[in-house]
């Protein structure tokens, strides 16, 4: 197609650190999985008449399904902090347009910018990762065995309305998904129209929307910095989560 000319560049960064996550989450959930399954078996109470029970003993011994389960956590804990993406940090480049607010326990990024009196906002969610062999049992065409990393664009003028983007990032080019004006005045409870189909939108036209928000900062080259950003947030993040769930299985 004509329009993703305007995107397609080499952005050969994916590849590595999305194998890199993969052989790590792969190596490290399964016995997390099954740990949890036994200690809810343990627990399930259609089998409990089988166990003889002792009031006194729950008080102070824990059951030992949680002590497996323990151990597997702190193993996956053990596997995360080998991944080393968990405490790495980016360097910003300084090329890099937009305003970054990360908070922890979250699983989006916010990108904020002014660009000719309009505010931008960008809304980046946890890269869709598609592995060796997810790619070679999916049939559904090209993009399906690639991964992704999902953009909410909010472009908007003060008082007036905004235009919102809904996006894929792909190795190769960004393809819009979605495109819907939003006016303030306009309830939430409203249902508006939001437009003809975008690929259903002619080909210049669609050129066009896609040259706007380079422009504006979504270009290749924003991309292949939130792609390793995203990977090693999901890292930290999941750090945090392991850490917390430890913590309340020994609480």
């Amino acid at each position: 197609m004509a329009f993703t000319s305007i995107f397609r560049k080499s952005v050969s960064s994916f590849a590595p650190v999305v194998s890199r996550l993969v052989r790590g989450q792969r190596s490290c959930h399964t016995a997390l999985f099954t740990a949890i399954n036994h200690a809810n078996l343990s627990r399930s109470p259609t089998l409990s008449f089988l166990v003889p029970t002792l009031n006194y003993s729950s008080a102070t011994k824990r059951p030992s399904a949680d002590e497996s389960l323990i151990r597997i956590i702190e193993s996956e804990i053990k596997c995360l902090e080998d991944t080393d993406d968990y405490d790495r940090v980016e360097e910003i480049p300084t090329s890099f347009p937009f305003q970054i607010e990360d908070n922890p326990g979250f699983q989006t990024l916010t990108l904020k910018r002014t660009y000719q009196g309009e505010s931008i906002e960008v809304e980046v969610h946890m890269p869709d990762l598609v592995t060796g062999e997810a790619a070679a049992d999916d049939d559904d065409g090209e993009k399906a065995n690639q991964s992704s990393l999902p953009l909410a664009v909010v472009v908007s003028k003060e008082g007036g309305p905004s235009l919102e983007f809904s996006c894929a990032a792909y190795p190769d080019e960004i393809v819009i998904d979605c495109l819907s004006v939003k006016h303030p005045e306009i309830s939430e409870d409203e249902i508006a129209y939001r437009g003809p189909d975008f690929h259903d939108l002619d080909e210049n036209l669609k050129k066009a929307f896609h040259k706007y928000l380079e422009m504006r900062g979504i270009k290749p080259s924003t991309i292949d910095f939130l792609h390793e950003y995203m990977i090693n947030k999901n890292s930290r993040e999941e750090m945090i989560w392991m850490k917390k769930l430890k913590k309340f299985i020994e609480a």
